[in-house]
């Protein structure tokens, strides 16, 4: 993954397990490489020439056996998370207003 591009983020969990992506969604073999010339990559400059500390991510695991077959599962899985998520998400919606809880407060 470009690392030093605007785009991408990792999140550690208390587990240790650590998630990195692009958050355009624009690496299908996250984390371990981006397209090879992403029309959206854009150099961070915030935290060019710092010197990180010892918080700083673990080194990304190796790259698991991959091929145009496990591509192709990733994306169907995707689909179906995608297919569903917004019905599951009107339920829960609909639940929390039935209990009478808000996602969202306005301010007064």
């Amino acid at each position: 993954m470009n690392e030093e591009c605007i785009n991408y983020q990792s999140r550690t969990y208390p587990s240790g397990e650590v998630a990195r992506f692009c958050r355009l969604d624009l690496a299908p073999e996250a984390p371990w490489r981006c397209p090879q010339s992403c029309p959206s990559y854009r150099r961070r400059m915030a935290d060019v020439g710092w010197v990180h500390g010892s918080l700083i991510e673990p080194p990304v695991e190796d790259e698991p056996a991959s091929g145009p077959e496990v591509i192709a599962l990733l994306a169907d899985a995707e689909a179906v998370i995608d297919a569903v998520a917004p019905q599951v998400l009107a339920d829960q919606l609909k639940e929390d207003r039935k209990k009478g809880r808000r996602l969202f407060r306005r301010k007064s």
